[in-house]
């Protein structure tokens, strides 16, 4: 019988655990006694807490893009203007840890399990409307709302491109090269709207 108060860990022992399995595979098609033995566990123990390897898979999914929206707002919330703000959200996209080899794996395995999983689609939809969400809201204090929507979909577009590029060991493009590719495509399309002298 598991440990009392074990629970906690053992879950985030076996989330961790799976995102380094997807990522060595390269794929979710790992198994649940692969993944356990990378968490230190049984596989029964793993099947316990989780009831199926898509649970599991779907947690750590989760696990991913909760991590990625709590760093966005920290980042958003020590910034004021929303030049700043934009900036936050650029250098958290790309921000080291989500740059880890395993996790840009693991990303790339859940973009081509969507193809397949509707809940992997459907989270994968969110995090497309929450990026673009906080892109537009700052941008449309820049500039009008139709431009900011435009300018917000070539940026968020960047985001994904750069980041599926890193993944490309043979040609990677760095953290600062990668931020400031998408810095200086924000301050092009800024720039027709800032008063004369201002720095976008």
């Amino acid at each position: 019988m598991p440990k009392v108060g074990m629970e906690p860990v053992r879950r985030k022992a076996l989330v961790d655990a799976t995102l380094r399995a997807v990522g060595d595979h390269g794929s979710v098609a790992v198994t649940m006694s692969e993944i356990a033995r990378h968490a230190g566990v049984s596989a029964a123990l793993a099947h316990h807490y989780f009831g199926s390897k898509e649970q599991l898979l779907i947690a750590t999914f989760r696990s991913l893009l909760q991590q990625l929206r709590d760093d966005m707002v920290m980042a958003m919330q020590a910034v004021h203007t929303p030049r700043e703000k934009l900036s936050a959200i650029i250098r958290v996209s790309f921000h080291a840890d989500q740059f880890r080899p395993e996790t840009i794996a693991a990303w790339l395995a859940f973009y081509a399990d969507a193809q397949r999983s509707e809940e992997t689609r459907r989270l994968l939809v969110l995090y497309a409307r929450r990026l673009r969400s906080n892109l537009v809201a700052n941008l449309k204090r820049l500039c009008p709302a139709d431009d900011a929507v435009r300018i917000a979909e070539g940026a968020a577009a960047m985001i994904d491109g750069l980041y599926i590029r890193q993944s490309l060991r043979s040609a990677p493009i760095s953290i600062d090269s990668s931020i400031a590719l998408t810095e200086d495509y924000l301050t092009a399309h800024l720039r027709p709207f800032m008063a004369p002298g201002a720095r976008a």
